[in-house]
């Protein structure tokens, strides 16, 4: 079955044959320019330039699988179409007229496409269940395409994330420690705890965090509390301290802490249960003052990895709870979770905060990102089955985004392995 973006593909790229056009009403077509694609409503393609019986035409271009959806979508009563000069069709099942009752020219385009560039369309895009559409042939993507194709995916990726930033710090009025500090708390809390991390960095002014910066214990307080962690009653003295230094707080800044529920332990392994990922937090902030400009003034991994390399309080060395005490051990952030840090916050925060001050410096991301190991997860596993390796955290972000918005979406003629099996 063919679908109307492949129709669009067809046009836009002009793969078929225009050497010797000729309109279902015998009137010869030459393209003189193929128009602007239209990603609103209207007409398909704008601005075209078409020669219809040597005779010059400006306008639009509209494109179905048939000609008979020009009545099925009502673009009859749509002045948006009035302008149409060229109807292009896969099957010219019925002739479409104007409102002033003239035909509108209109092209048959499967007489004009080559059957390979057909038989590998209906390939791609059989029926049978499949992972992704081109999984059988994507391993024989030689590596200069899948070295720019990748490297576009990741800024595209970069992009994606960029609304979602600009979003908090537009409510922030552009307090960019603030959106560091919101984007941190979700990355602590991992898949379990991110949004609920996320929700408690949001319960409270960030001018509240920073007054209370000089003081760890301060910090821990006001995390754990607005999580909701400090509401059982404990026989634990640092609990009661945490919970008295809490209720002081609470009362001076009218603090209101999210629902319980919210903050997971289940299935987390010990080193990720949420008092030990909030203890950090607490720390790393305890530990570096303007934080937002240190983690922005470095251009090396290695300085990420010893500026991030943070532990939690004494406290927290021999507890995983309040409730029961544990074999003293250092919990300090992990290579792996830095990398973590670095992939979903800080290299995208810097993305955008370079374009804000105008001093976008693209290649210095990409090399802090390529020097990162690839992630490890269900979508990069499938894809190292498919024979496409990675060795960085770059093709890795890269494949991510392939998968979720070009696989998923059946946006195969948007991609470049796509058209690179259709052409080949």
């Amino acid at each position: 079955m063919i679908k109307e973006d492949f129709l669009h593909y067809l046009w836009n790229f002009k793969l078929f044959d225009t050497s010797k056009l000729i309109s279902s009403t015998k009137e010869s077509i030459q393209i003189i320019n193929s128009g602007i694609p239209n990603l609103n409503s209207g007409p398909d393609f704008f601005n075209a330039k078409i020669s219809i019986d040597n005779q010059v035409w400006a306008g639009n271009v509209e494109i179905h699988v048939k000609s008979s959806d020009w009545y099925v979508h009502n673009h009859e009563n749509d002045i948006a179409y009035d302008n149409v000069i060229l109807h292009v069709v896969w099957e010219d099942d019925v002739q479409i007229f104007r409102k002033d009752n003239s035909v509108i020219t209109t092209i048959e385009l499967k007489k004009y496409v080559n059957t390979d560039l057909f038989k590998s369309y209906k390939k791609l895009f059989s029926k049978k269940k499949v992972w992704i559409n081109c999984e059988n042939n994507i391993s024989q993507i030689d590596d200069f395409v899948w070295g720019n194709w990748k490297e576009r995916l990741y800024l595209e990726r970069l992009n994606d994330k960029s609304n979602h930033i600009l979003n908090l710090l537009k409510e922030s009025n552009n307090n960019w420690e603030a959106v560091l500090f919101k984007l941190l708390a979700k990355n602590f809390g991992l898949k379990v705890n991110g949004n609920s991390f996320f929700n408690m960095a949001n319960s409270f002014d960030f001018s509240i965090w920073i007054k209370n910066q000089h003081k760890l214990e301060n910090l821990e307080a006001l995390l754990f509390g607005q999580s909701a962690l400090l509401i059982d009653d404990v026989e634990d003295s640092y609990f009661q301290n945490l919970k008295k230094e809490y209720d002081f707080l609470q009362v001076k800044y009218r603090l209101k802490p999210i629902h319980k529920s919210e903050v997971n332990f289940f299935r987390l392994r010990p080193n990720n249960f949420p008092t030990i990922r909030l203890s950090q937090l607490a720390n790393l902030y305890a530990t570096h003052s303007n934080l937002f400009s240190k983690l922005f003034s470095i251009n090396k991994i290695e300085d990420y990895y010893d500026l991030l390399q943070i532990n939690t309080s004494e406290y927290w060395e021999t507890h995983y709870s309040f409730k029961s005490i544990s074999t003293k051990r250092k919990k300090i952030l992990t290579k792996s979770f830095i990398d973590l840090l670095l992939i979903n916050t800080i290299i995208p925060l810097r993305f955008i905060y370079q374009k804000h001050i105008g001093k976008q410096n693209i290649e210095l991301l990409l090399q802090l990102i390529q020097q990162i190991k690839p992630e490890k997860n269900s979508i990069i596993d499938k894809f190292n089955s498919l024979k496409i390796k990675t060795e960085n955290a770059l093709q890795t972000q890269a494949l991510l985004q392939l998968k979720n918005e070009y696989c998923s979406k059946q946006k195969c003629l948007q991609c470049s392995i796509g058209n690179t099996l259709l052409k080949s």
